[in-house]
């Protein structure tokens, strides 16, 4: 650019110079002088490319602003409130449980009165017969909300698969490092929901697993108690004669 500025003002000074020396003498003579005007051109020159430069700075720093903004916009897709819906939910599933609760003063209590590590000689047949029944129906109820725990988390695979799929959508599509690092804990989130279903049907599996475990041993205790009570009080077999035919 200034090379060409150059020959512009030399050009301009050399038709000047012609003009000057084709035109009759006056008493007033105009004085151009072509280096001067070199200088000049060639400061414009430079002005004009400081200009530049300061409006490309300008540009570049605006661009750095604009990207700066996009990594402080929020993540438009947010899962968290289904989250913690669906957490809660089981957590209501778990609170639901029958007979035995999953608190420990219930348990002691109730395992000190229908599961005893041993019956006295004297318990009474229908007292040995109302316990065994109470164990069947808390082993039945275990079971029940086992299966409930786990039609539960089921259910919930379906709302599951659609949360994923809109997390990874958003991340892939995140314009900044926020919409990014919001979309990566959302999954995380999710993530963590999950192994809390499965906790929560890993301990109702177990807890329906104990119950049913414990009603096994109470009765082996209360089928020994029963057997010697028959024999500490029965006379034994006594043959007898028995007309079959009339």
């Amino acid at each position: 650019m200034i090379h060409r500025a150059i020959r512009h003002a030399a050009i301009i000074s050399a038709a000047a110079t012609a003009l000057v020396l084709a035109s009759p003498a006056s008493s007033q003579m105009i004085v151009y002088d072509p280096s001067n005007y070199v200088q000049n051109v060639l400061q414009a020159t430079r002005a004009l490319q400081q200009i530049n430069n300061q409006i490309t700075s300008l540009q570049n720093q605006a661009q750095m602003l604009l990207n700066q903004a996009k990594h402080l916009v929020s993540l438009p897709y947010s899962s968290l409130q289904a989250i913690e819906q669906s957490i809660s939910q089981t957590q209501q599933l778990l609170a639901q449980a029958q007979r035995i609760a999953y608190d420990l003063n219930q348990i002691d209590q109730t395992f000190q009165r229908f599961y005893p590590t041993a019956y006295s000689t004297t318990t009474s047949s229908q007292q040995l017969t109302s316990d065994a029944q109470t164990r069947w129906q808390n082993s039945l109820a275990a079971y029940q909300d086992s299966l409930r725990v786990q039609a539960g988390v089921v259910q919930a695979l379906e709302t599951t698969r659609t949360q994923t799929s809109g997390l990874v959508s958003s991340s892939q599509s995140a314009v900044g490092m926020l919409q990014a690092s919001q979309a990566g804990n959302q999954l995380v989130a999710l993530q963590t929901r999950q192994l809390a279903d499965l906790t929560a049907v890993i301990a109702a599996q177990a807890r329906a697993q104990s119950i049913e475990g414990a009603r096994v041993v109470a009765n082996q205790e209360q089928a020994q108690v029963q057997i010697n009570q028959f024999l500490a009080t029965g006379q034994g077999y006594q043959a007898q004669t028995v007309q079959m035919f009339h």
